[in-house]
């Protein structure tokens, strides 16, 4: 396989509060997971600054103003409890969406198989209408958007592995059949939502995992509901929304994964791929807030997209 890595040149400008999971850190943490010699198959690419009104493929009309009415002159502001902005933000957004749709582009231009977007910060909670749980866009849902309106994909398809509910991407899609949405998550936990009785329009597939039921649990949730629902789909694209906030080692949920349960859930979702979409994959980070359960998890997946 031939994997590119996307890597975010500004990711630190995205200032939170001290002691914030949601940290520059984390990226500091993918860089160094992925330098080894293991890794020199990778390709390599700095993400662009991106076009952040294409946001507006997915939010509302008004949502990029308040974003950027929010935004502090200096400092650090506050869109809810948990969600920050800085002056910097939004340039960090531009650019992580500039580096997925990088990812994007050299995919279905067929320069690489798949690619791994090292971007921050995360957005598969940011809605049609709010930003919240440190998301201030939802990068994987204008990529998926983009892919159809660039490249004409008629059936994409989305695979969220973090521990929490993508809520913003189902809200976003939930009424489009042109979009599958599939999610594997601790339940109860933040955000609250991603009951397997939340089904769209036949489009949408969740599976809620108890605490501590661990890496047996994931894998049957795929192997008997998800991958079959994602197969019969038959995307055109599959995106991943790769959190490893799932990992045993992460301070925020506890589904206790370990390193080797996010390369067997990438080697299933590879595999589909291979059959119904010529390996097309963008992998674009999500969570994932202890830095050496992030970064083993982080070696896990791109290892398993590059095929070592």
């Amino acid at each position: 396989m031939t994997t590119l890595l996307v890597s975010q040149p500004n990711f630190a400008d995205h200032l939170t509060p001290q002691g914030h999971p949601e940290r520059a850190d984390r990226i500091r943490a993918v860089e160094e997971a992925l330098a080894g010699a293991q890794f020199a198959a990778l390709k390599r690419r700095n993400a662009p600054f991106g076009d952040i009104t294409l946001a507006e493929l997915v939010h509302d009309g008004t949502y990029l103003a308040r974003l950027r009415d929010a935004r502090p002159a200096e400092g650090i502001g506050q869109l809810d409890a948990d969600t920050f902005i800085s002056d910097g933000s939004m340039g960090v957004a531009a650019t992580g969406l500039g580096g997925a749709l990088a990812g994007l582009d050299a995919v279905l231009l067929g320069e690489v198989d798949n690619a791994f977007c090292a971007i921050r910060p995360p957005g598969h909670h940011a809605e049609i209408a709010l930003p919240m749980g440190f998301c201030l866009i939802n990068t994987v849902a204008i990529v998926a958007r983009e892919a159809q309106r660039k490249y004409g994909a008629e059936r994409v398809a989305i695979v969220d592995f973090d521990v929490h509910h993508g809520n913003g991407t189902q809200d976003i899609f939930k009424d489009d059949p042109s979009v599958f949405y599939a999610s594997s998550h601790q339940m109860p936990l933040f955000p609250g939502t991603g009951s397997p009785s939340e089904t769209g329009v036949g489009n949408i597939v969740n599976v809620a995992l108890p605490a501590h039921s661990g890496g047996e649990a994931m894998r049957e949730a795929y192997t008997d509901i998800i991958l079959p629902a994602l197969e019969n789909f038959a995307p055109d694209l599959l995106l991943i929304s790769a959190g490893f906030d799932a990992h045993i080692r992460d301070p925020l949920a506890q589904l206790e994964w370990v390193d080797g349960d996010f390369g067997w859930v990438t080697a299933k979702l590879m595999e589909v791929a291979q059959r119904r979409c010529s390996n097309r994959i963008v992998s674009l980070l999500e969570g994932g807030y202890d830095l050496k359960g992030l970064a083993g998890g982080v070696r896990s997946h791109v290892s398993t997209l590059l095929d070592l």
